[in-house]
């Protein structure tokens, strides 16, 4: 792969990696709003994790020789949080679902780049 190419793909990975915070964030905000708060407890716990978890793996992805393994942490945190909330009828919730799943599937076909 080109360099111009590899930096293309690290900017599209960092991109999907900041809109996850921003949904993750956004939904555990909304879920602590929510009626039945204790109903919303995984889901909130896991919002909180991804957005942490993808800020982390974007600077991770510039400095360190361990970003294979940080991205692969990074998908099962996405896809547990993507699995979590949509089991949630909220917009916040399934809005926060389909950026986990943009997110995961992103690092891995980042992930993928260094394989061949």
């Amino acid at each position: 792969m080109l360099k111009g190419e590899m930096l293309e793909k690290k900017r599209e990975v960092v991109h999907l990696l900041g809109e996850c915070v921003m949904a993750c964030n956004h939904c555990f905000n909304s879920c602590l709003d929510e009626e039945d708060v204790k109903m919303m407890k995984e889901c909130i716990r896991l919002d909180k994790e991804c957005a942490e978890m993808c800020q982390f793996t974007i600077g991770m992805l510039h400095k360190s020789r361990f970003v294979n393994d940080y991205i692969e942490l990074c998908i099962k945190v996405c896809e547990a949080c993507e699995e979590e909330c949509a089991k949630h009828p909220q917009d916040h919730c399934k809005h926060c679902a389909e950026m986990c799943k943009k997110c995961a599937e992103a690092c891995r076909n980042f992930k993928d780049m260094f394989r061949k």
